[in-house]
């Protein structure tokens, strides 16, 4: 009986211990689950992150490569700017400058100038631009030449008679520095400083300034060159002085920009 009874315990002893085993391999399980749950949701954040930082990546790279290039071999082409004060533009930033704004506005307009090169000098005459084109012996052809001068020889009381043979000859050394192509070449006519607080409205000044543009302005009409009158732009700061430099003297940036208003569509039209 007692042998008996030893086996049914034996027995139940077993199931229990099995039940046992079982449930904690149901745990076990359930944890092992969840935790895969948990680095499964982990690993989609991470990919969805990487998902984005590539589209980022994509859209990026899609909107750079549609930016617009020049085409391949267009280098800038060259452009020179002979002439005093007026051309650097004394008392404003270079790139304030009328060369240098042309140059912007231009490129703006597809047109890709390089920047100017300056045989500019505040204080030279005709006389000064004409010694200094020859010992900088500048090397062309340039696909534009700006030429602005003449103010230093009203200023310096020289013969105003000797004027248009000097006139006539930078003319010509321009015209030959622009690989002999007139439609590259641009005369700008002599600012009227009387009209400044320098100037204290002389109207000897003006005249003056006016005999030199009737010279300059004949002359290069003769010789089919683009003439560009901003003189009466520069009449305009008698009324604006924002149209004046802080010096007193020369244009401002913003004068500048209205002569560029005249001179880039002028250039633009030759150049393209």
């Amino acid at each position: 009986m007692k042998a008996c009874i030893d086996k049914k315990f034996i027995v139940i002893l077993g199931i229990l211990t099995l039940l046992s085993i079982t449930n904690i391999a149901c745990t076990k399980a359930n944890n092992n689950i969840a935790a895969m749950a948990t680095d499964t949701t982990a690993t989609d954040n991470t990919n969805d992150d990487k998902l984005q930082g590539k589209s980022h990546s994509f859209l990026q790279f899609k909107k750079d490569t549609l930016k617009p290039k020049p085409p391949a071999g267009d280098t800038p082409r060259l452009y020179l700017a002979l002439g005093d004060s007026y051309t650097i533009g004394q008392s404003v930033p270079l790139d304030e400058s009328f060369p240098a704004q042309t140059v912007a506005v231009l490129k703006n307009d597809g047109i890709n100038l390089g920047e100017p090169q300056y045989i500019a000098t505040t204080g030279w005459s005709t006389i000064a631009l004409q010694n200094a084109i020859g010992q900088q012996n500048p090397k062309g052809p340039y696909e534009a030449v700006t030429l602005l001068i003449g103010v230093n020889d009203q200023y310096q009381h020289l013969p105003v008679t000797e004027y248009p043979t000097r006139f006539s000859q930078l003319l010509q050394k321009a015209i030959q520095l622009a690989g002999n192509r007139i439609s590259r070449v641009f005369v700008l006519s002599i600012p009227d400083y009387s009209v400044t607080p320098f100037g204290g409205g002389d109207t000897t000044i003006r005249n003056q300034i006016n005999e030199y543009n009737a010279i300059n302005k004949q002359i290069t009409l003769a010789n089919n060159i683009a003439y560009i009158d901003i003189t009466p732009i520069s009449r305009l700061a008698a009324e604006d002085p924002t149209l004046t430099a802080n010096d007193g003297l020369h244009p401002s940036g913003k004068q500048y920009a209205l002569w560029v208003e005249q001179l880039a569509p002028v250039m633009e039209k030759a150049l393209k």
